[in-house]
């Protein structure tokens, strides 16, 4: 693929500019991304903020072309050049720019629609019909309203809410979240409670890693604990504090930082750690030592293991809001 856009760099810069978006969507979809990194994706290659929304499956999501996630009042602008996701569905997809789209922004358009049409296809086999998934969870409805919502699901006496894929959802309390699948889980509850284990769902998959994060995929409200309580204080319109700002900085001076980071974070030990690096314990210790420089305090021991842990808690909700 380098040699085609390099060839055709020479002959036609549009051409590779394209060959370069499709190579781009083409490993979104078999490394079966989600939502969010998709649009991320049309946001920086288009170089303008990118929005998804398909309002029958409540799914909304905007991506700044620095990579940032954030939300927005306003709404689209008919202007701006967009694409439908479903066939003959309304248009949810939008490059925030005036138009014509250009030859690279129809491009974008194009593989980004398909990327998140396959996903939206792979949740909605989960979803006998996203208005009644809407209406359990909201807890403005009257209780007899959500119940017989409940009943047209097909749920039990007891059900969860996840949001997978950012897409929301109720499944019943034995569901496995699928492979690859980017998950939040809410607690099991009676049918009359799913907009609390919504609520825990949403929270729950702010802490989950995206595509930049070795963390965890799939991550469950009951195993939050007191990390839940940020949720409500931290988002990104929020001013991070000197750790967040100190870990990003040392996330972006090389690959291997951040993972190690993880690693030995959410380890037993830094052998265990070395493990699942899988690199020698020197080797870790070097990592290590030069991470410890630029983060500013030392990880090894219980409090600075702990000052980490709260600095990626509070990342990921910086990024993903």
């Amino acid at each position: 693929m380098r040699e085609l856009v390099t060839h055709l760099s020479a002959l036609d810069p549009g051409a590779a500019e394209t060959v370069k978006v499709i190579a781009y969507f083409d490993r979104l979809v078999e490394g079966r991304a989600g939502l969010e990194p998709i649009v991320r994706g049309a946001a920086v290659l288009a170089g303008c903020p990118a929005r998804l929304a398909d309002d029958e499956r409540r799914v909304r999501v905007r991506v700044e072309p620095d990579g940032r996630v954030v939300s927005s009042a306003e709404p689209p602008d008919p202007e701006w050049p967009s694409a439908s996701v479903r066939p003959d569905g309304p248009v949810a997809l939008w490059l925030e720019r005036p138009g014509p789209a250009s030859p690279v922004d129809a491009m974008v358009l194009e593989r980004a629609s398909a990327a998140a049409r396959a996903v939206l296809d792979r949740t909605r086999g989960r979803v006998v019909d996203p208005a009644s998934v809407e209406v359990v969870l909201d807890a403005s409805a009257d209780e007899r309203t959500r119940l017989r919502a409940a009943h047209r699901l097909g749920l039990g006496t007891t059900a969860r809410a996840v949001v997978a894929d950012a897409v929301p959802l109720v499944v019943p309390p034995q569901w496995t979240p699928p492979e690859d699948a980017r998950v939040g889980l809410g607690t099991v509850v009676n049918l009359v409670d799913l907009p609390v284990s919504g609520e825990q769902a949403r929270t729950a998959f702010r802490f989950t890693a995206t595509e930049e994060d070795p963390g965890p995929s799939v991550v469950d409200y009951a195993g939050l604990g007191g990390l839940a309580v940020l949720a409500d204080a931290v988002g990104p319109g929020t001013k991070p504090v000197a750790d967040v700002t100190s870990l990003e900085h040392a996330r972006t001076t090389a690959p291997w930082v951040l993972p190690t980071l993880v690693a030995v974070a959410g380890a037993p030990s830094l052998r265990a750690a070395a493990n699942t690096l899988v690199v020698h314990h020197s080797t870790l210790q070097e990592r290590l030592a030069h991470a410890e420089h630029l983060l500013g305090w030392p990880v090894r021991d219980p409090a600075g293991r702990l000052r980490l842990q709260l600095a990626i808690a509070l990342w990921r909700l910086h990024r993903t809001g």
